[in-house]
């Protein structure tokens, strides 16, 4: 599903690549549907290749760890408030994704 709406959100005139893990759940298979998407998957067990790694850990050393939470409701509370104010502070999101060995070309 997520590979179809990449796909579809695709300029024609455009090609996604994806970078995923290699979790058995992330099928590269599914990919060949689309001619408009490439994915690259990252070594196995390189956490650090993988920006997203970098956000959890953020969130956890900055808002969640040392807290006490009331219920489960009130965790999936804080966690999306965290997520909101990590979002929303692009120069955090750009300091722990990007890595001086990428480069974006347009």
């Amino acid at each position: 599903e997520q590979l179809r709406l990449i796909s579809q959100s695709t300029p024609t005139d455009k090609h996604a690549v994806v970078i995923m893990d290699q979790a058995s759940w992330h099928q590269s298979y599914l990919a060949d549907s689309f001619k408009n998407v490439t994915i690259i998957h990252i070594p196995s067990y390189s956490p650090e290749l993988n920006p997203i790694e970098q956000v959890w850990s953020w969130l956890r050393q900055n808002e969640i760890a040392n807290r006490c939470f009331e219920c489960y409701d009130d965790i999936v509370d804080k966690l999306c408030s965290a997520w909101n104010r990590f979002c929303a502070d692009k120069s955090r999101v750009i300091s722990l994704c990007f890595r001086d060995w990428t480069m974006l070309t347009n």
